[in-house]
Parts: C-alpha cells; structure tokens; sequence
C-alpha cells in the first residue's frame, strides 16, 4: 500500500486520508460516475422499498450460515484450535493484494484447515485498481494457486470508502469486470461474488447491482454494521437491521446482474477501551457483555430473515473487537462461549419462525424434532420456567431458577413436550 494511503496495524484497516486536496482531484475526476449513482439511487431504492413485501423467503443452509473471520498470519496454532473447538464450518480469510509474497503462507493455511469452506476476501489497493494489467496478474496467480481450495472469492472490499482506494463505483465496476472476465475466461468453475458496499450506505449499492457492465455476480457481498445505532434493533432511516436486510435482499432480487444470494461478509461491535486497537472511535464502542448480546442477536435476526445465505463475524482473534483477546495474553471473552452455544444450537437448525410483540422476540425452530425458542427482549421482562422447559443461557448453562428473566441476554428453551397455546404466542 503506497501514500497516500497507509495501513492501521491496531485495527487492521486503512488510515483516513488526510491528503484532503488529492481526494479532492480525485473526485471531481470521477464526478460523472457520482452523479450516475445519484440517479440509479433515486429510482431503484423506492422501487426495491415498495417490492420488499413482496420477495419470498429462501430455505437458508444452517450448516453453513455462520462464518467466522480469521487472520492467517497472527496465532496460527491458536486459530486452527479454536476454529476446532467452535466447530465453525466456514471461515473468512483476508488477502491483501499490495501483500502477494504472502500468497504461499495463505495457502498452507488453507490446506491446514481443509475441513471447513473457505470464502476469500480479496483486499484492493489504490496500485491495483489503476493498473488493471498489475491486478489481472495478481488475481490470475491468486485463481491459479487457490482454485481447489476457495468455496467463494470475495472481489473487493468497502469501496464506497475512498481510504480503501475507490472514489466512485465506476471505479469498482471496472476493477469488478477484470475479475469476472478473467474467471469466464480462465476459470469458469470459480465462484465470485461482489459490491463489498460497507454501512447501510444502498444508494452505492444500486449502482453497484444495476449498470451497463457487461458483469454478473455469483451473489452480493455487503459488510452491514449497524454498531454506529447500538444494538442491531435500533432504527436508522426507519429501518432496524431486518428491514436493512430485507431491503438488501429485494434489491438482489430485483438485480439482472446476480444470481440470488446475500453474503454478509463483515460485521462486529467494537470493544471499549481498547484504543488503538478499535476500528472506530469510543463513542460507538460496547462492553464485553453487550458485545455479546448484541452480536448474538444480530445473527439471530440475519438467520431469521432467511435472506442471507452467510454471516461473517469480524473476527475470531483482535483486540479491539474479537472473540478473543491476544494483546497481553490469551484471554477469551464472553463472547467466544456466546459464539460457540449459539454454533451447538442453531448450527443444524430448521427455522420456523420469528415473533415479535412490543419489542419482545422469540425465534423458533426445529432441531432433531426438538423445538427450540429463543427469548429476548429490549424491555426486561419475567416468564415462568415451566417443567416442560429446558432452559440455558446464551453461554450454555442450565437455569432451573422457577423465574425466567428475559432481558437483552437472549435465553434458549427446549420445549420437551406439546406447548400450550400461550407459550408459543406473544
């Protein structure tokens, strides 16, 4: 990566630019591409807004809808255990382009970890995008050296930030059209997926799914945080994280340009105190706890809406906002149990349905015949714990208390025989 951009070792991302005249040169060079976006925007999101009651539920593959994010250069030994010991059978793994030397560790890494699927972000810099030539070669030998090992490769990442070295989405579509030409051309067998729009930012990615490239996506990436609004039933713009979701879903559908699947392929909260290590500023950071709760919800919500075919925490290891923390010694935090309850439970689940009643929730579904509901609620609430309740924890321990405290900690009661009416209704 080459000025002005440099990378934040701490958070494992880009520095902001402070180079305010170059981004300045920059934009008004791809103008025209803005005001397209500005357009394609404006007709496409109140047409995807009115369809959204409109698009079906998909049957998602439990198996493998939770993913979990890893770094393969940093606690290599530690990551191939705890991999095994949630049980996650997908992981993310990131590769940088301005990094090709590290190509032959990625692929050991892979090769190490050859029991789970394997979706591959491929990290851009500003080199690789102005040299199209430099990134067919990077990504030809990326194709070449990986293709047995990848389920999904992930072509780009948080474009409509210009820290990531995109200033415009033409920009993206061009960089998108090198990847998919050399995979019809070379690879046909590979499977691509596209636009990486970070936030709820959708005005990007409609110029992202509807354009005159001559393209197509094998499925859509979006990396949807939702921490700046706290937790992930919050409203933005009117829309709390199943509505962001669905109306991310309906714009898929609406798209000729891809194939009908929704990859979250980046998401987290980050953790307080942990400057310099959290990708954002304090403000937006949460305790452990929360963390926890919010991050179990957020997947609960995602797997409820049956619209994403996989989700992506970001990431196992990190200090500032990982499942575990690494930084003075190896120390795991409530989420980690939280994670992996949630992987034994919910990892072979059939969905059923979710209720929802003045802000209470509760998710249900079947598991080897056993039904299962999931409890929360953003108003702290009581519920008798019934003998035909088994109920646990989000980490997994058994509650026999004779009153059930539902909170914003989600519990887990197995039904163990026929429930009466007033259970299953709110």
């Amino acid at each position: 990566m080459k000025e002005p951009f440099k990378w934040d070792n701490y958070s494992d991302q880009p520095v902001i630019l402070q180079n305010k005249k170059y981004k300045k040169i920059m934009r008004k060079k791809e103008f025209s591409s803005l005001v397209k976006t500005f357009f394609i925007a404006l007709f496409i999101l109140p047409l995807s807004i009115i369809c959204m009651p409109f698009i079906k539920r998909k049957k998602i593959n439990s198996s493998t809808f939770f993913c979990m994010g890893v770094d393969f250069q940093k606690e290599k030994e530690l990551t191939k255990q705890l991999i095994h010991e949630l049980g996650v059978q997908r992981i993310l793994i990131r590769i940088k382009l301005w990094e090709m030397h590290s190509l032959a560790e990625l692929q050991t890494f892979i090769q190490e970890n050859k029991q789970t699927k394997i979706t591959l972000k491929i990290m851009q810099d500003r080199e690789n995008i102005e040299d199209l030539q430099l990134f067919t070669t990077n990504l030809r030998l990326i194709f070449k050296t990986l293709s047995h090992s990848v389920e999904i490769y992930e072509i780009g990442t948080s474009i409509n930030r210009s820290k990531w070295g995109f200033f415009s989405i033409d920009e993206y579509n061009r960089f998108y059209k090198v990847a998919y030409d050399l995979r019809e051309k070379e690879f046909p067998s590979l499977k691509i997926i596209g636009s990486g729009i970070i936030d709820f930012e959708y005005h990007f990615t409609a110029h992202t799914l509807f354009n005159f490239f001559k393209y197509k996506y094998d499925g859509v990436s979006s990396l949807l945080y939702v921490d700046r609004r706290g937790a992930p039933e919050h409203m933005q713009l009117g829309f709390a994280l199943s509505d962001k979701i669905a109306l991310l879903s309906t714009m898929v559908w609406l798209s000729p340009k891809t194939k009908h699947e929704l990859h979250i392929t980046e998401t987290n909260y980050p953790l307080s105190n942990t400057v310099p290590y959290a990708p954002t500023s304090e403000k937006e950071c949460v305790d452990e706890k929360d963390y926890a709760d919010f991050m179990l919800r957020y997947h609960l919500l995602a797997f409820a809406s049956q619209q994403v075919d996989s989700l992506s925490w970001h990431q196992l290891i990190s200090r500032g906002y990982g499942l575990i923390d690494n930084i003075d010694a190896i120390r795991y935090t409530p989420a980690f149990l939280t994670y992996k309850f949630m992987l034994q439970n919910l990892q072979d689940a059939l969905f059923l349905r979710l209720d929802i009643k003045r802000d209470y929730y509760i998710l249900q579904c079947l598991i080897d015949d056993n039904l299962l509901q999931i409890h929360w609620t953003l108003k702290p609430t009581t519920l008798k714990n019934e003998d035909y309740f088994e109920t646990y924890s989000k980490k997994g321990h058994l509650i026999e208390d004779e009153t059930l405290h539902i909170g914003s900690s989600p519990i887990y009661i197995y039904i163990l025989k026929e429930v009466p009416e007033k259970i299953n209704c709110l």
